[in-house]
């Protein structure tokens, strides 16, 4: 798919949770390349640095990092009080992607209290506190995408709660859309496995129990998706030519969730 590939985001400002690996780095490329003033949200200032270096030589704009944990509502509401600072105007964030996340298969009984914590703090809770920080931003026109999964709407062995935590995302999407309706637009990505730093950091933890072309065989299409090939449709539903769209929840699957 061309890089040039334009989704009419020229001059819109955009922040992306996760922005610094994986579905949130590959966005904010597409929408920097796009004409978009892009904010990137991330807990690793190295990861910061080096989403930052690749963003520029892939397209020669020049992206701002920020510094969030986003489980932390007073993190969340500091970043975009730094946004709004360094836009240097009365700050509209067109954009808001939630794309920070965590992933780890265990069985219920295996389950601690922390694990309970990370899981929904940064799923859950991160989504819906950064969308509560950028509540004051988003005006008339602007939009939230949210990434939540496949494990959201089918589920899967041995991950009940990572399945709860993402359709908690997908229900609070569709609640959010209704409440911000008709001047904010709320929609959803519901991927499957990606490859990305998660999915590889996924491998190493089955410990040979699976392997990438297991999980390929697992699909219609016979193969994981991209992180662009989903970032493409998160651009395509942040854009204001699907200006009709909000409380859609939409499947990048290879045709898993089909039969």
């Amino acid at each position: 798919m061309s890089k040039n590939l334009s989704y009419g985001c020229e001059g819109l400002c955009a922040v992306i949770s996760g922005g610094t690996s994986g579905i949130g780095l590959e966005t904010a490329r597409r929408l920097l390349a796009d004409g978009a003033r892009v904010y990137i949200l991330g807990r690793s200032a190295k990861r910061g640095a080096e989403a930052l270096r690749y963003l520029k030589e892939q397209t020669g704009a020049e992206a701002q990092y920020i510094a969030c944990d986003v489980s932390s509502q007073a993190q969340c509401k500091a970043a975009l009080a730094q946004v709004a600072e360094r836009e240097g105007r009365e700050l509209q964030v067109h954009i808001l992607v939630n794309s920070a996340g965590v992933y780890k298969e265990q069985r219920l009984e295996q389950l601690t209290e922390e694990d309970f914590d990370k899981m929904l703090g940064v799923n859950v809770k991160g989504t819906m506190l950064l969308t509560q920080a950028a509540l004051p931003y988003l005006r008339s026109g602007s939009c939230v995408v949210n990434i939540a999964s496949d494990a959201a709407v089918s589920g899967n062995y041995g991950c009940a709660l990572y399945c709860a935590s993402k359709g908690a995302v997908v229900a609070f999407t569709r609640a959010l859309a209704l409440d911000l309706a008709p001047s904010v637009r709320v929609n959803c990505v519901c991927p499957a496995d990606v490859d990305t730093p998660l999915l590889a950091k996924q491998l190493v933890d089955a410990d040979g129990g699976y392997t990438l072309a297991d999980m390929a065989a697992a699909y219609p299409l016979q193969r994981v998706a991209t992180a662009g090939e989903v970032a493409h449709v998160v651009c395509s539903l942040a854009s204001p030519a699907n200006s009709f769209m909000t409380g859609s929840v939409v499947t990048v699957d290879g045709g898993l969730t089909a039969g």
